[in-house]
């Protein structure tokens, strides 16, 4: 019997496991890999959720190994012209920093006490059923195990078990995928620590790269069709050399060569999902004791970066209400959970469901595939929209955790 299981340890996971630890509680996270998963390769955390790393006592840890970022290049492959933009910090001075997925995710996991990670365990099946008039959550995993738990937190991604079993619709493709990667230059990329990041934008293709330290590049490439073959067989190589030789051939040559200089093994493709707006509004985000976080509520297209930021943002706001109720009654009241995740799903509807609808709309405007499309995104988004967008986001404070006594 655990007091909280979490199906997943990517970010979501993992931070809720800490922000519960903070208020007292343990929680069991059961990850199907064998190890941490790093699929990404690297990510921007905007103000925002520096906020969420502060609550849960890591901030100072991330923030000494990244240079804050403060404006980009955005320059359009075919007329060259250039576009300088700023990324705003918030009101307490929280900069955006990119940091490697592996390092964030590794910083969560030391704070979490031992044991606390049970890895290769693929979750089959979720029920609940009633013991002396009190809720108990049942997973069933693939090797027989059977855990009972009195809350269970799906954090297991786009293709959520958990959002499926609470009757969460299937998030829905966005027509674009994107390849992402790291770089390696051993002797040095030659960009200036803290380089801003540079952005290339052709019709119905966008990419990108910013410099996470002296040797270490982070790069994408965003498109409206996939690269070839990958769908059936991710080999990194072919990836690569899509980019290169068709999909990116008109890109300048210093892209070009952020992309040769690959480490293959860091290299993945992905389809864009995301979930309805309007399924969050008025879907089940939870049903009992069992809720979601992460990319299992809210799969976003990344065009304004907050996929990660906002499961941060869901970690701090389940553990703060959470620890209130722990806070009221001493303990984790099985009577009094419900109430708390039906705060938490209250609390997220709206903010997440306007992310995922700034989103999607800031990747069609950056489409740029007809003349009205490229003033659109020229003059009005990126001139008078692009900032305060940022900015409007990354001012959202989710709180801070509760004054509970926490764990070891």
């Amino acid at each position: 019997m655990e007091e909280v299981v979490i199906v997943g340890a990517g970010i979501a996971g993992l931070a809720t496991a800490v922000a519960l630890k903070k208020v007292g509680v343990r929680a069991l996270v059961l990850e199907r890999s064998e190890e941490l998963r790093t699929t990404g390769a690297a990510l921007i955390l905007f103000a925002n959720a520096w906020v969420a790393l502060d609550a849960l006592g890591v901030s100072d840890k991330l923030a000494a190994l990244y240079t804050p970022m403060e404006k980009g290049y955005i320059t359009d492959v075919k007329t060259k012209s250039i576009q300088e933009v700023h990324y705003p910090g918030n009101r307490i001075g929280a900069q955006p920093r990119a940091v490697h997925r592996k390092v964030l995710l590794e910083v969560l996991a030391e704070e979490l006490p031992p044991n606390s990670i049970r890895f290769s365990s693929k979750i089959t099946s979720i029920e609940t059923q009633v013991e002396h008039g009190l809720s108990t959550c049942i997973v069933m995993l693939d090797d027989g195990t059977i855990i009972k738990s009195k809350v269970v937190i799906g954090c297991d991604g786009v293709h959520s078990i958990v959002a499926r079993w609470l009757g969460l619709r299937s998030p829905v493709y966005s027509g674009r995928s994107t390849v992402r990667g790291l770089s390696v230059f051993p002797e040095g990329h030659g960009f200036d620590h803290g380089h801003p990041i540079q952005q290339f934008l052709d019709v119905g293709e966008r990419a990108g790269f910013i410099a996470l330290n002296d040797k270490e590049l982070y790069w994408f490439f965003g498109a409206t069709c996939p690269p070839k073959g990958v769908e059936k067989e991710a080999d990194p190589e072919m990836i690569q050399r899509e980019v290169m030789e068709t999909l990116a051939k008109d890109f300048p040559p210093v892209y070009l060569d952020v992309v040769k200089h690959s480490d293959l093994s860091s290299l993945t493709w992905a389809p864009l999902m995301f979930r309805y707006p309007w399924d969050i509004l008025f879907g089940n985000l939870f049903r009992s004791s069992i809720t979601v976080a992460g990319d299992a509520m809210h799969p976003m297209t990344p065009d304004l970066g907050q996929g990660g930021c906002s499961a941060l943002e869901d970690a701090v706001a389940l553990g703060r209400h959470l620890g209130d109720s722990i806070a009221k009654h001493g303990k984790l009241v099985t009577g009094d959970i419900g109430f708390a995740i039906e705060r938490y799903a209250k609390e997220r509807r709206l903010r997440v469901a306007t992310l995922i609808t700034a989103s999607y709309l800031s990747g069609w405007v950056q489409d740029g595939s007809s003349r009205f499309m490229r003033f659109l995104r020229d003059v009005i988004f990126y001139r008078l929209l692009f900032g305060r967008v940022v900015k409007g986001i990354a001012e959202y404070d989710c709180g801070k955790l509760p004054s509970v006594s926490s764990l070891p």
